[in-house]
């Protein structure tokens, strides 16, 4: 399906080396802030108090949330939990304040808000699970990068494997960065929202990788950077549509999707954004830097009478 069709193909690599020479200095500058400011990570993986409220009727989580902040207490996550009317809250720990002390004091205020809210239950989530947490995590984002190396090694070669989990990593670094910039909250459904863009990157990668395998099995005489100038070219109908969707969902999550959504989408939107930039710019040119050729996608049929057929000179 096409909704355009371009008839002249766009040359792309011809600015491959600026927008690379980009990428790398945001790449630098994400790393940079990972480093110098950190991650600002959420209770799951820093410890804290979570606690489980219900109410009479659907409960109003703006307004929970307005009555915690009052009481000095930031970066808490107030969400439902199975129905309207069960509300999860997500405290950070309080040096010098006990989980008790936390629970009583903000179930007291909501209770001004709403006397029908009542306490089902409160427990402490150590610093020891959200190391633990931290470490899946790693593991998890480990296994998914080997997995996309195995798979693009298989399908495609090396070469286009390598590119494209350098892109793949381009992409998780950038989003990381930003959240350590902004010191926007790094919580578990931003982490999946990671891990998403992984698996939504590299699929835009293998669109654009079979193209060049389709054109080098079909334009014998054309060079390899107009192979992947048309590659590209001809597939930027599809880019759009399909990103296009794509963005419209996250886009409605960010903006009516409340805070519990907010971050996940943030990153969703960023990952998206990046990852056709670094298909294109980033994937591609990495690919034709390594040296890709015809030959290493199509195998050269060998003729009768090639000295290397083992058949060549026999007696007829």
């Amino acid at each position: 399906m096409e909704f355009f069709k371009i008839r002249r193909d766009i040359p792309f690599m011809r600015h491959a080396l600026v927008f690379n020479a980009v990428s790398f200095a945001t790449f630098l500058a994400a790393v940079f802030f990972l480093f110098s400011r950190g991650l600002h990570l959420s209770v799951e993986f820093t410890g804290g108090t979570l606690m489980e409220v219900s109410y009479s009727q659907p409960a109003d989580l703006n307004q929970a949330r307005e009555r915690i902040a009052a009481l000095g207490y930031n970066d808490v996550q107030v969400q439902n939990f199975g129905t309207a009317r069960d509300v999860l809250i997500r405290m950070p720990a309080v040096k010098g304040v006990s989980s008790a002390q936390q629970s009583d004091k903000v179930l007291a205020a909501l209770k001004e808000g709403d006397a029908s809210a009542e306490l089902r239950r409160t427990e402490f989530v150590g610093p020891q699970v959200g190391d633990e947490l931290a470490a899946d995590g790693l593991k998890a984002l480990a296994f998914v990068v080997v997995g996309i190396m195995i798979y693009l090694a298989f399908r495609f070669e090396w070469k286009y494997a390598v590119a494209a989990i350098i892109a793949n990593l381009h992409d998780v670094i950038i989003i990381l960065g930003f959240f350590a910039f902004f010191q926007w909250e790094f919580s578990l459904p931003v982490l999946a929202a990671v891990l998403a863009v992984l698996g939504y990157s590299v699929n835009e990668s293998v669109v654009i990788f079979d193209r060049i395998r389709e054109n080098f099995r079909r334009y014998r005489k054309m060079e390899t950077v107009e192979i992947i100038d048309n590659a590209i070219t001809s597939t930027i109908s599809r880019t759009i549509i399909t990103h296009g969707c794509t963005q419209l969902m996250v886009l409605s999550m960010l903006l009516f999707g409340g805070a519990t959504l907010h971050y996940f989408a943030l990153a969703l939107t960023i990952g998206i954004l990046f990852g056709i930039y670094s298909s294109v710019f980033v994937a591609a040119a990495i690919a034709m830097w390594l040296g890709i050729r015809r030959e290493d996608l199509i195998k050269p049929v060998k003729k009768e009478g090639d000295p290397d057929d083992p058949n060549a000179g026999a007696a007829v």
